[in-house]
Parts: C-alpha cells; structure tokens; sequence
C-alpha cells in the first residue's frame, strides 16, 4: 500500500457476498454488489471512500412475495496501518491485521445493516400471502379511512345531526 501513497488508488469491483444469507435468512438473493471508491494512504492510516450499488430480495411484509430492495450506499472506513497509532476522531476506525486489508467483512456489515425492518412491495396483485379468510381480511389504510364500520354508521348519522343543529 505504501507504494500508492499521496497517488490516486482507486477501487472499482463488482464482488458476491451471498453468505450473508447464511447470517440473515430473511435475505432471499444479493445481487453481485458493485463496489466504486478511492483510497487515501499516508504513513499511519489507509481511508476508503467506498459507494456500494446492487440489490437484495426480500419478502413484501403483507405478501411474502419477493421484492428487489436497491443498496446504494456510501461509507468511509479508516484502517490503522500500525498498532500504536492513536487516531482522534469521531468516526470509527479498523486496525489492519498483517499485511493485507480486508473489506469484505465492512462489506457484508454495511449490508446486513441496510436490511430494512419492513418492506412493501408496488404490485399486491402478485400471488403471496392471502389477503383474506375466514371472518378476515386486510385492509390498507387508504381502503379504512373509506370505509365506515358498519357498527359504528348509527354514530355516524348522529354527528351529522348534531352538525346540522348547531347551524
């Protein structure tokens, strides 16, 4: 790494991390992630500017059915290229372990954290988890505010009256 510093190092890979499955089975396929970035190297620290691009399927939380979830992600990861330097800062920095840096783990962190809690997909239309059965069925929230429950209609019409004294 030495040899680059103060000189452009840049990064440019497309790499597969389908092992993060393995860590969280609600990630049904990764697409291969195409990594883009530059390397800062000076005598003490190596810092990556790295922007990450791909996707994940993931199941729709009310369907089940797969849904592709973009990453597109930037981060910058700082790595201590000796032992005893002391780096003050706000950001959190990695120690390099022999003479080689490993991305790889930043990589599958960044993308087990982008994983979101709940994901919806566009189209409910597609085959998936049953809308409906015996006395249910969901309801979305635009269809509810629609709707007047119809033990409730009673209620409704005495609003209505109310309304129509007050005038």
């Amino acid at each position: 790494m030495q040899k680059y510093r103060n000189k452009d190092f840049t990064v440019d890979e497309t790499v597969r991390v389908d092992e993060i499955k393995d860590v969280d089975p609600s990630i049904r396929s990764v697409s291969p992630m195409h990594i883009t970035g530059r390397a800062d190297i000076d005598s003490a620290r190596v810092t990556f500017h790295l922007k990450m691009k791909g996707y994940l399927v993931l199941p729709c939380s009310r369907t089940l059915v797969d849904v592709n979830y973009p990453i597109d992600v930037e981060t910058t990861e700082t790595f201590l290229i000796h032992d005893s330097d002391f780096y003050e800062s706000d950001e959190e920095v990695h120690q390099v372990k022999g003479d080689v840096i490993d991305l790889m783990p930043i990589v599958r962190e960044i993308l087990l954290l982008e994983v979101p809690m709940q994901v919806f997909c566009e189209d409910s239309s597609e085959e998936g988890a049953p809308q409906s059965g015996k006395d249910w069925e969901v309801i979305r929230e635009e269809d509810r505010k629609q709707k007047i429950d119809p033990r409730l209609a009673g209620l409704a019409k005495l609003f209505e009256q109310n309304d129509s004294s007050d005038s």
